[in-house]
């Protein structure tokens, strides 16, 4: 049987944009382990599939990821970036991550209000808040002000719990073993970024 909420493959092959409205939930990516920025891009090419429109905010993120360079100009997902070029380690963060970390949520509230996308990621503003660039209520406020119909996908280390109590679905990232640990290997270019 077929959900009416979401959209279908049409017949030339292109994905087709549903006009059904359906329930959105907040999900929250979070822990030691890897993998929750590249869990929210799976989903939000999951969504683009089905011909959702997505909006991906990247906090204190401003290096040339791979996503970003394989999603400059994509028609369905829009991925914006709120930081500086280089890595920022807790301690370290100065007024321009801050500025730009609210100029972030600013924009990415105005994405998530503004009608035009079914699924919004705030990729690492858990990390934005624990450093302390943002400040978690200001965050909540974001939250509670997604549209029924949106998704919204938080992620990052150390995810508050005023945010897991607003969350639907929590998946918490375990580290279990990693190169970095075990074998001394750095970030490698289309695997960590």
């Amino acid at each position: 049987m077929s959900d009416p909420s979401m959209s279908a493959i049409t017949a030339d092959g292109t994905p087709g944009r549903t006009t059904a409205r359906r329930t959105g939930f907040v999900h929250l990516y979070t822990g030691d382990g890897k993998g929750k920025t590249t869990a929210a891009l799976g989903l939000a090419l999951r969504a683009a599939g089905h011909g959702h429109h997505v909006y991906i905010g990247q906090f204190l993120k401003g290096m040339p990821y791979g996503e970003n360079l394989l999603l400059a100009g994509h028609e369905l997902i829009t991925v914006d970036q709120y930081g500086t070029e280089e890595c920022v380690a807790f301690g370290e963060l100065r007024q321009e991550h801050r500025d730009a970390a609210h100029e972030g949520l600013r924009r990415s509230r105005a994405a998530l209000e503004s009608g035009e996308y079914e699924l919004v990621v705030l990729d690492e503003v858990d990390v934005a808040i624990w450093f302390g660039a943002l400040d978690v209520d200001e965050v909540l406020e974001v939250v509670d002000a997604r549209p029924d119909h949106v998704e919204l996908v938080l992620t990052g280390r150390r995810a508050p719990g005023a945010l897991a109590d607003r969350a639907d679905l929590i998946t918490e990232m375990r580290e279990v073993r990693h190169y970095y640990s075990d074998k001394g290997v750095t970030s490698r270019p289309g695997v960590e970024y």
